[in-house]
């Protein structure tokens, strides 16, 4: 992918599944993503955990950052 060019949903899904199978192998990676689609998520605990240590500037300024690229 070009530095700074924003992916849409679909090359998002494409580029997650290829870090999936070279990190866990494609077996692991289909029981992870199954896992996600069985189970519920809690996505304030998952924004908790992503954002935890992190001030509302630090976490703005990135979001900013991407907003000019």
């Amino acid at each position: 992918m070009e530095k700074g060019k924003i992916m849409d949903d679909t090359e998002i899904r494409i580029c997650g599944i290829e870090a999936l199978n070279k990190v866990l192998g494609p077996v692991a990676a289909l029981r992870f993503l199954t896992l996600l689609h069985r189970e519920s998520t809690d996505y304030v605990e998952v924004s908790r955990r992503l954002y935890e240590g992190q001030t509302i500037d630090e976490i703005f300024g990135r979001a900013k950052k991407q907003w000019k690229e």
